[in-house]
C-alpha cells in the first residue's frame, strides 16, 4: 500500500518473541555484509527493528537487527509475521491471470464487462478501461487510500471499511489520465481487481487467493486477517507510525483494522513466505507460462531509475547486473521489499516503520532499497 505519509518509492503498511516461524531453515553462522546492511537499518536510520530472508540454490539465511519492542530490548523473532501491505497485490493479480489461463477472463476486455455499472465518475469510461490496465497502474483512476484520512491514522485505525467504501472514495475524484497513457500507482486498481475475482468465481477474494496463491505455493505463515481481527497472530514485532497530523507522535501500529488495505494491502506475512511466494510464481509453479510471460511484460515506473512494472510486479536493477522482481508493501507499522531472479535468488526483507516515522523519509526509503540489494548482491 501506498499511504498519505508514505515515501513514492514504493515497488509502489501482542505475541512478541518466540522461536523461528515454521518453514524458516535455520541460519548457517555468518553473513556479515546483510547483517551490517540490517544493523545500519536500525542505527543509522532509526527503524526499530530489521527482519531478513535470502535464498539460494544450496541454503536459506534469515537475520535480524534491532529490538521487537520500541525502547526496551525485545528479541526480534526470525522470519517473525508483518503487515505485507501492496505485496498483496501480486497475489491478486496471480489470480486474475490464472482466472485468464481459464478463459474466464479476458486481460484486454473492459472492465466494464465484468463489473457492469460500477465505475462510474468524472472522466472515467470503463468501457475504455481494461483488465490489464488495472494491474499495470495505466487506468488513470485516482488512489482511494489518498482520501481516508489516513495522514491522522488514529482516528481511522479502528475503523472497518467496505470494498465498495473505498471505490466511492476514489470515484468522488475526477480520473487523473485517459487510461493507457501513463504509469501512476493507484491502490483503486486492486480494489477493483479483487471485485472481479469475487464477480467471476462466485466466491470471496480472500478465499481464493488462499486456495489458488498461498496453499498452492506453501506458504505457511501468510493469511487475510478476517473481518474484526485487528491483530497479527503469530510471532511477529511491533510496528510504528506517526500516529497524528503532529510531527514526532509515533504510537504503535501493530494492532489495527487491515480493512482498507483489501486485495491491494491486507495480508500478514513473513519475509520468508514473500520470498518463497516470489520463487514459487518466477519457477511457473502458479502460472501458465503464456500469463506468466504477460505478467512481466513491463512499462516504466517512474520511481527510481530502471525501475519498471509489469501485472502485479516491479521489475528492478540490481547492481551488480540483471534485475529482480518482486513487489514490496507501505502499511502503517511496517515496510516490505524483495523478489525473485531468475537464477534462483530470492529475498525478502522487512522493517518496523514506515520510512520517515523516525527520520529523513527519502534517505531511509533508499537505505532499505539498498539493504535488498545487497540482500541480491552479496
Amino acid at each position: 500500500m501506498r499511504t498519505a505519509k508514505s515515501v513514492v518509492v514504493t515497488l509502489t503498511v501482542a505475541g512478541l518473541t518466540g522461536a523461528a516461524v515454521s518453514g524458516a531453515v535455520a541460519s548457517p553462522p555468518g553473513d556479515p555484509a546483510l547483517q551490517r546492511s540490517l544493523d545500519a537499518l536500525v542505527q543509522q536510520e532509526k527503524f526499530p527493528a530489521a527482519l531478513a530472508t535470502v535464498s539460494r540454490a544450496d541454503r536459506t539465511t534469515t537475520l535480524v537487527a534491532g529490538s521487537a519492542r520500541l525502547g526496551q530490548q525485545v528479541p526480534v523473532p526470525r522470519d517473525g509475521r508483518v503487515r505485507a501491505g501492496s505485496n498483496t497485490k501480486t497475489f491478486t493479480a496471480v489470480v486474475v491471470l490464472q482466472l485468464v489461463a481459464e478463459g474466464a477472463v479476458e486481460l484486454d476486455a473492459p472492465i466494464e464487462r465484468y463489473l457492469p455499472g460500477l465505475v462510474r465518475g468524472e472522466g472515467v469510461d470503463a468501457g475504455a478501461i481494461t483488465v490489464r490496465q488495472l494491474l499495470q497502474h495505466t487506468s488513470g483512476l485516482p488512489n482511494y487510500t489518498e482520501y481516508l484520512g489516513l495522514d491522522d491514522f488514529t482516528k481511522i485505525r479502528h475503523r472497518f471499511f467496505q470494498p465498495h467504501d473505498l471505490l466511492a472514495a476514489a470515484l468522488a475524484h475526477p480520473a487523473k489520465f485517459p487510461p493507457g497513457t501513463r504509469w501512476e500507482y493507484s491502490n483503486t486498481n486492486y480494489l477493483l481487481a479483487g471485485l472481479l475475482v469475487e464477480r467471476v468465481t462466485g466466491r470471496p477474494v480472500q478465499e481464493q487467493i488462499t486456495e489458488r496463491v498461498i496453499r498452492k505455493a506453501g506458504l505457511r505463515d501468510t493469511y487475510w486477517p478476517q473481518p474484526g481481527d485487528q491483530t497479527i497472530q503469530g510471532p511477529h514485532p511491533l510496528g510504528y507510525a506517526i500516529g497524528g497530523a503532529a510531527a514526532g507522535d509515533v504510537v504503535d501500529a501493530t494492532e489495527m483494522d487491515p480493512s482498507w488495505g483489501g486485495a491491494a494491502g491486507q495480508l500478514i506475512s513473513t519475509p520468508g513466505d514473500l520470498a518463497r511466494f516470489d520463487r514459487a510464481l518466477l519457477d511457473g509453479k502458479l502460472l501458465p507460462p503464456p500469463q506468466l510471460a504477460e505478467m512481466r511484460k513491463t512499462v516504466d515506473a517512474p520511481l527510481l531509475p530502471g525501475w519498471r512494472y509489469g501485472l502485479g510486479l516491479f521489475r528492478v536493477p540490481l547492481s551488480c547486473g540483471g534485475e529482480y522482481w518482486g513487489h514490496g508493501g507501505d502499511i502503517q507499522g511496517f515496510e516490505t521489499r524483495g523478489g525473485a531472479t531468475d537464477d534462483g535468488r530470492s529475498v525478502g526483507l522487512a522493517v518496523t516503520a514506515l520510512p520517515g516515522t523516525f527520520g529523513d523519509a527519502e534517505q531511509a526509503a533508499e537505505a532499505v532499497v539498498a539493504t535488498v540489494d545487497t540482500a541480491f548482491c552479496r
